[in-house]
C-alpha cells in the first residue's frame, strides 16, 4: 500500500513526512511518498493533501502542476481512494473560498471558507495554539479521540458548513470553528494532526488502516 503526500510548493512538509512516516511503519501500512508527479498520485492507494498560506495560493499552486489536480480528482472521484486533507487541504475541499478573492474548491465538503471573527476582539487572529476538540460525530478515523483532546491549530479562515452532518468535530476560539470534516471517503482536519502529538499521531494512524 503507498500513501502519497501532494508536494505542490504550498507548505514544508517534513514534519507531515516524519509523522505519516512512523505511524505507518507502526501500523504496518505501507510506503510513505512525497510526489508532485501526477501517475504516482494517481496510483496511490491514500492521499494526504497539506497547505500553508492563502487558500488562492494554493489553489494556483496546485492547479500549476500539470495534471495534478485532475489526478487527485479522478482518485478521489473514480476510484474512492482515501482522501486527507489538513489545514488549508482541508479548506480546499469545500466549495469556494473568499480570501483575498473568490475561489473554487473541489467542491466535496458542502462550506465555504470565511476570516475568523471571534465574538471577543481582544482574542487575536490568526488562531494559533492549542485547543480543544468537541467530537460532533463518530467517524473510523476518530477512534480512541474524545472531546478534550488537544490540536494545534495555525490558521485565519475558517470553513463555515452549509451541510452540518459533514462536521465531524469542532472547538471553540469564542465562537464555532470547524476541526474536522468527512463524507464517504474524504477527511480533512484544519490542525495539524503532525504537530498535534499522541491525538494527532493516532488520527494519522487510523487514517492509514481505514477501509471505507
Amino acid at each position: 500500500m503507498t500513501t502519497v503526500l501532494v508536494d505542490y510548493d504550498s507548505g514544508n512538509l517534513h514534519s507531515a513526512q516524519k509523522a505519516f512516516e512512523r505511524m505507518a511503519r507502526e501500523v504496518d501500512a505501507g510506503d510513505v511518498i512525497v510526489t508532485s508527479d501526477p501517475d504516482v498520485v494517481r496510483r496511490a492507494d491514500r492521499i494526504v493533501l497539506p497547505g500553508d498560506g492563502a487558500f488562492p495560493h494554493c489553489h494556483a499552486q496546485l492547479h500549476g502542476i500539470s495534471g495534478l489536480a485532475d489526478a487527485i480528482v479522478e482518485a478521489v472521484e473514480v476510484r474512492a481512494v482515501p482522501f486527507m486533507g489538513i489545514c488549508v487541504g482541508m479548506q480546499m475541499l469545500a466549495l469556494r473560498g473568499f480570501e483575498y478573492e473568490e475561489t473554487d474548491g473541489f467542491g466535496w465538503i458542502n462550506a465555504e471558507i470565511h476570516k475568523i471573527a471571534p465574538s471577543d476582539p481582544t482574542l487575536p487572529v490568526p488562531h494559533m495554539g492549542w485547543n480543544d476538540l468537541v467530537i460532533d460525530a463518530p467517524h473510523p478515523v476518530l477512534n480512541g479521540l474524545a472531546t478534550g483532546d488537544h490540536t494545534y491549530f495555525v490558521h485565519s479562515w475558517q470553513m463555515k458548513m452549509g451541510d452540518p452532518s459533514q462536521r465531524l468535530a469542532h472547538c471553540d476560539y469564542a465562537g464555532d470553528i470547524t476541526a474536522i470534516v468527512g463524507r464517504d471517503t474524504i477527511i480533512g482536519t484544519q490542525f495539524h494532526p503532525e504537530k498535534s502529538q499522541d491525538a494527532g499521531l493516532r488520527l494519522i494512524a487510523n487514517f492509514l488502516r481505514w477501509t471505507p
